[in-house]
């Protein structure tokens, strides 16, 4: 991604490459990315199978650290996992429209970043997915003691991702959707309700586009509008309960916004 309405540049996400099976997911990095084409998802993506064979070439050199899933913008973790600490407090709770804190689901969770600062520390169980099982293994020894309440490690990618029905109170899904196609999110954002327990939420965190849908063909991601995501946000049969901007991250990375929905 970039910075809306600026200089051409990448933003932090999640990757997402792609076999039939399997859908691979972590971080984007944080870097300059001169390569980029805008205009609708359609006008974009021309070949899905391509969309998501060059995000897999692209991070299979990553390294398992959170400078790497961050694309060498460790330096921002902090500042990421206190700004989503105060989003998601403001739900948690007991009573009406308060969200429980028995188990959350990290989307893409990678080595566990935010699995051990954000939802370890709120919930009483988490289950990480990835289609990584060398980042899962690391996540092993990332996390930890704490790691003993991470009751399931899926490895497997969100697109064919089955959460298990009403198990979750929170499912958190960050720097992830610019991998996913529009079709491919829709779905995914689909099952993610299914898997909510009452009063659950599912919160997206991501970067956005100034305007429409813009790839960049270096990772080969896109990012989307605020418009355009509340579309398919709805099409999902999701409703916005709130949209915050992420404050204090560098000037030369996008926009980040984190969105509950319900």
């Amino acid at each position: 991604g970039r910075l809306g309405g600026g200089a051409p540049v990448h933003a932090v996400s999640w990757r997402r490459s792609h076999v039939r099976s399997c859908v691979r997911v972590r971080r984007r990095s944080v870097r300059a990315g001169l390569a980029q084409r805008r205009g609708s998802m359609g006008d974009v993506v021309e070949d899905e199978s391509t969309f998501y064979s060059k995000a897999e070439r692209y991070w299979q050199e990553v390294p398992p650290t959170v400078d790497g899933m961050l694309g060498g913008y460790g330096s921002i973790s902090n500042i990421d996992i206190n700004g989503s600490r105060r989003f998601l407090k403001r739900y948690l709770g007991e009573g009406p429209d308060k969200t429980g804190t028995n188990c959350a689901l990290d989307c893409g969770a990678g080595i566990g970043r935010i699995t051990k600062r954000l939802l370890l520390p709120l919930f009483r169980t988490v289950d990480m997915v990835d289609v990584t099982s060398e980042f899962l293994d690391k996540a092993r020894s990332f996390l930890g003691e704490d790691g003993r309440r991470v009751d399931n490690y899926y490895c497997c990618g969100l697109q064919d991702f089955q959460p298990q029905p009403g198990r979750y109170d929170v499912i958190w899904i960050q720097w992830v959707i610019g991998h996913l196609t529009d079709e491919h999110l829709v779905s995914f954002l689909r099952r993610c309700r299914v898997g909510l327990r009452p009063g659950g939420l599912v919160v997206v965190k991501d970067n956005v586009a100034h305007e429409g849908v813009v790839l960049d063909e270096v990772d080969s991601s896109v990012c989307r509008d605020l418009p355009t995501l509340r579309s398919l946000v709805q099409r999902a049969g999701l409703e916005v309960l709130q949209e915050e901007k992420q404050e204090n991250f560098p000037d030369e990375i996008y926009q980040v916004q984190t969105l509950a929905l319900r």
